[in-house]
């Protein structure tokens, strides 16, 4: 019988990648983007065609793929450029946690594994229902900032901040955290942040790595919990900003024990 499903697919960002690994379907795989770190051996397998808000289009076209995967509309101008050349391109637009695991369905089930697909997004439900039912014992729950971006400071997006509250904390800028676009949620000034004494300060920057001494050292910051109590963290942006696989376990495993932490002492 002829198979129905893509052969070759160029994913344009890491979660897609990760989760085509975990289904055992990388064979599909014939591009991947070049800030894929998860899983690892990615990097050695799959030639790199793109960034994030770029791609090598000439690159694309000669692996000959028969479907890209793309995410977000900061990536529609590479999805325009590809469907004028012919390609066939699903760009899928997750912001909250249940659109996440609503997207790596449809992508399972895309490559004919919707059934593992389905229990192992199952096991990840269970994992975070596990995890809000140890948060709901605190005794008091940390008011948190999520720094996406430094230099303007950019609050959390929303399946960060969704995960925050899932782990046991509480975003200190939930308002921004319904804004998609990373524009919408920019903190004009630092004083903003000063003023919500978040109790824990978490970093994950693209690109870049977070630098709590830096944070600390803010002008004008001295005085907020996080700060006087050594509250501040980097969570890897692979772990936690790819809205796929890492962010539903390794992200919010990295949040709810740094909440658990502070719980113990601090509550």
């Amino acid at each position: 019988m002829l198979d129905l499903l893509p052969q070759r697919i160029v994913c344009l960002t890491e979660e897609t990648t990760e989760w085509l690994y975990m289904l055992g379907e990388e064979a599909r795989i014939v591009g991947i983007s070049g800030y894929t770190v998860r899983p690892r051996r990615a990097r050695d397998e799959k030639p790199k065609v793109s960034a994030f808000l770029s791609a090598k289009i000439d690159k694309i076209l000669a692996l000959k793929p028969d479907c890209v995967f793309g995410f977000s509309d900061l990536q529609a101008d590479i999805a325009a450029l590809l469907i004028r050349a012919g390609v066939q391109v699903t760009v899928f637009n997750q912001r909250s946690v249940d659109e996440i695991f609503s997207v790596l369905y449809q992508v399972a089930a895309m490559v004919g594994q919707a059934e593992q697909g389905l229990q192992r997004l199952q096991q990840m439900r269970a994992q975070l229902d596990g995890i809000q039912k140890t948060a709901a014992t605190f005794k008091r729950r940390p008011k948190v900032y999520f720094e996406e971006w430094d230099e303007p400071h950019i609050s959390a997006i929303r399946w960060v901040s969704e995960l925050i509250g899932i782990a046991g904390g509480d975003d200190c800028f939930p308002e921004l955290a319904q804004m998609s676009m990373g524009k919408d949620r920019i903190i004009a000034s630092g004083q903003t942040i000063v003023d919500r004494a978040p109790d824990i300060i978490i970093g994950s920057l693209c690109g870049k790595k977070f630098r709590p001494e830096k944070a600390a050292a803010r002008e004008g910051w001295q005085g907020v919990p996080a700060v006087l109590n050594n509250q501040i963290f980097e969570i890897k942006s692979a772990d936690i900003l790819q809205p796929g696989p890492a962010a539903l376990t390794d992200g919010v495993t990295q949040l709810h024990r740094i909440f658990q932490q502070w719980e113990a002492t601090y509550a």
